[in-house]
């Protein structure tokens, strides 16, 4: 349980430090001329979905031990050279942060499959992605207040990241002491180290179409919030609706709050219930719903912080996938299988994330231009509920 709860709350770091150059936008601005956040995303979401490949594989083969920690130094030693301040410092630190970041999440679900009762994976997928959006949170309204020039502290951006990865050291450390030193399942699912037995994973899972329609779904799922109101949100409500930027900060960091809600919850239910299907499709809708309101309903409208905490309490439905990766798959290959869902949900971040920024135009300022860069995410949710009647229930309920 122990060794779980580190691997989260190395997601609670790297999802603080993820959604951290959004509220820095205007410094960044101010540092580099232009703050290239666009290419900073989607740039970051490539390497992720790639670096996931490899970590699933790795993680089946020598276990959390021995990569765990490593992935928590990694992201550490990428925020240290993001805090040098440069365009190429930052643009590189934050790639260099994805290639270690991606094992938190799959590390966690790796080990929460290897170590912790089969009935109670939904919902501790659930609570892993519960402790990355309060990091999200995190990362957004208390960097804000930090580095606010009105506030009391107005400390600079770069001192920020120097924090971030003096964190991820004492982080990695404490995780290479409480890991349980096992090897994986290389002895008894993968022999000797040869190409055939590398790809071998990689063929069982992707010629799985289950495989596919669960990435999709989640990666369709998982834009709104990752691209949509982490990426451009708070952009969207000081430019499109003209509110201060600390109250737009506040109001975006209200959906990993409702993340801190929903993965978990929905996940307890599905657990519950013994059913994926049902809380996925309902929490799509909801998050359609509430992604509509979000774009075409003015703030003020609805209640404050309202739409954006529900949104972020249906869009935990994209959790559920996560566990019919594994579920739809072998056993044996259930730390690839995370790997796999990973590259194909930041895979689908990594693609749509230029398309929106294309639309964008250079920098929207009016709610016309976000409502049509914001049309693919919501196409996307619509997509993903149409594909989710294809997907196999793989709840304890069906397999009874």
């Amino acid at each position: 349980m122990l060794a779980w709860f580190l691997c989260a709350l190395f997601y609670f770091y790297q999802y603080a430090i993820r959604s951290a150059p959004g509220i820095m936008q205007d410094e960044l601005t101010q540092a580099w001329g232009n703050s290239h956040l666009g290419l900073m995303i989607a740039s970051y979401y490539i390497v992720y979905a790639l670096a996931a490949l490899a970590v699933g594989v790795l993680l089946d083969r020598y276990g959390a031990h021995a990569t765990m920690p490593v992935g928590i130094a990694i992201t550490s030693v990428g925020c240290l050279i993001f805090a040098q301040g440069s365009v190429a410092a930052g643009l590189g630190g934050y790639v260099i942060q994805a290639l270690g970041a991606i094992c938190a999440f799959v590390g966690s679900s790796y080990v929460a499959a290897r170590y912790l009762p089969a009935r109670t994976l939904a919902l501790f997928v659930g609570l892993t992605q519960c402790l990355g959006m309060a990091g999200a949170a995190f990362g957004s309204k208390p960097t804000r207040i930090l580095i606010d020039p009105a506030g009391s502290f107005h400390l600079p951006w770069q001192t920020v990241w120097l924090g971030f990865g003096v964190i991820g050291v004492t982080l990695a450390i404490a995780t290479w002491f409480v890991m349980p030193r096992d090897s994986g399942d290389s002895a008894a699912h993968h022999g000797h180290l040869s190409a055939e037995n590398l790809l071998k994973p990689f063929k069982i899972i992707f010629g799985n179409p289950q495989s596919w329609y669960a990435g999709i779904i989640g990666g369709l799922l998982f834009v709104p919030t990752t691209i949509g109101a982490l990426g451009w949100g708070a952009s969207m409500l000081n430019k499109g609706e003209h509110v201060s930027m600390a109250f737009a900060a506040s109001d975006v960091s209200m959906v990993p709050i409702g993340w801190v809600i929903g993965c978990p919850l929905l996940g307890w239910i599905s657990d519950k219930i013994g059913r994926r299907k049902p809380v996925l499709i309902g929490g799509a809708v909801v998050l359609l719903a509430a992604s509509l309101c979000a774009l075409y309903v003015p703030v003020g409208v609805m209640p404050r912080y309202s739409v954006a905490l529900v949104m972020g309490i249906a869009s935990g439905a994209a959790m559920i996938p996560f566990s019919s990766m594994k579920e739809v798959n072998p056993p044996e290959v259930k730390g690839t299988a995370a790997g796999v869902m990973n590259f194909l949900v930041f895979g689908t971040t990594g693609i749509l994330s230029p398309m929106v920024s294309a639309l964008m135009g250079g920098g929207g300022d009016t709610m016309t231009v976000f409502h049509r860069a914001f049309l693919p995410l919501v196409i996307g949710i619509v997509v993903a509920i149409l594909l989710s009647f294809r997907l196999r229930e793989t709840g304890w309920a069906v397999q009874k």
